[in-house]
């Protein structure tokens, strides 16, 4: 997704941290260490956030606050608006399952409806 512009702050300001992996802009990041973000896999219950633009490991990254609306990648499956969501083992947004996930799980709501590949806009919950 190379450079991830967000959709609306709603607040809550960016930070930056050192990368642990390589990361790719628009893809959920997750603590990985201290003052390190790396990679979202399955169901993480530590992301903190969206990459800002692709970054190499051990380089700094900007990192933009979950709590805040953005446009990043659906994963397998797709999602539809108004479904929760959690990061699949890509760092991509694919439908939370409630009873099933972990609670920690949970990102946020899709506002809109895509395709598994395609951008969608979704609201982040902390």
């Amino acid at each position: 997704m190379a450079d991830y512009i967000e959709s609306v702050d709603l607040g809550v300001g960016a930070f930056t941290s050192l990368t642990s992996a390589l990361v790719t802009g628009g893809q959920l990041v997750r603590v990985t260490g201290t003052g390190t973000v790396g990679p979202a896999v399955l169901t993480s219950v530590d992301v903190v956030g969206v990459a800002a633009f692709d970054a190499a490991a051990s380089t700094r990254l900007t990192v933009k606050p979950l709590r805040m609306v953005h446009r990043t990648t659906a994963g397998a499956g797709g999602v539809t608006a108004g479904n929760p969501l959690k990061s699949d083992a890509n760092g991509l947004v694919t439908l939370y399952v409630v009873g099933t996930d972990a609670v920690t799980a949970f990102l946020g709501i899709a506002l809109e409806t895509a395709t598994a590949g395609n951008p969608v806009k979704w609201l982040g919950n902390r």
